[in-house]
C-alpha cells in the first residue's frame, strides 16, 4: 500500500543555483504582517556597529508560514533529541533600532 500512495505522490523537482546555495548569514529576524502575508526580514548584526543591513527579505502566505512554524518546531525538536537543548538564554541583549518594518498590501 505505501507503494500505492508513494506512485500517486507527483515528483517535485528544485533547483539550487550556488549563489543562493552559499546562503547569507543572519543573526536577527524581524517579522511583520498584514491580512494577506508575512514579511521575514533576516538583519546580520555585527558587534560595535550601530547600523544593520536587511541581508533578505522572504514574503509569505499565512498559510505558508503556518506551515513554515510548524516545519521549525519540528526541526527543533528532532535537532534537541539529537543535540541537547538550544540554549538561548545567554544571548546578549539587542541594541535599540531605529529601523521599523511596515507591512501594508
Amino acid at each position: 500500500m505505501a507503494e500505492e500512495h508513494s506512485k500517486n505522490q507527483k515528483q517535485l523537482n528544485i533547483e539550487l543555483s550556488e549563489e543562493i546555495a552559499e546562503g547569507v548569514y543572519s543573526n536577527l529576524a524581524i517579522i511583520s504582517h498584514s491580512q494577506s502575508e508575512f514579511i521575514v526580514d533576516f538583519v546580520r548584526l555585527v558587534p560595535n556597529v550601530p547600523k544593520a543591513k536587511v541581508k533578505s527579505r522572504i514574503i509569505l502566505s499565512p498559510g505558508h508560514a503556518k506551515r513554515l512554524m510548524k516545519a521549525l518546531s519540528d526541526n527543533i525538536t528532532k535537532f534537541e533529541k539529537q543535540h541537547g537543548p538550544i540554549k538561548t538564554n545567554n544571548q546578549p541583549p539587542l541594541p535599540p533600532m531605529n529601523f521599523t518594518p511596515t507591512a501594508q498590501a
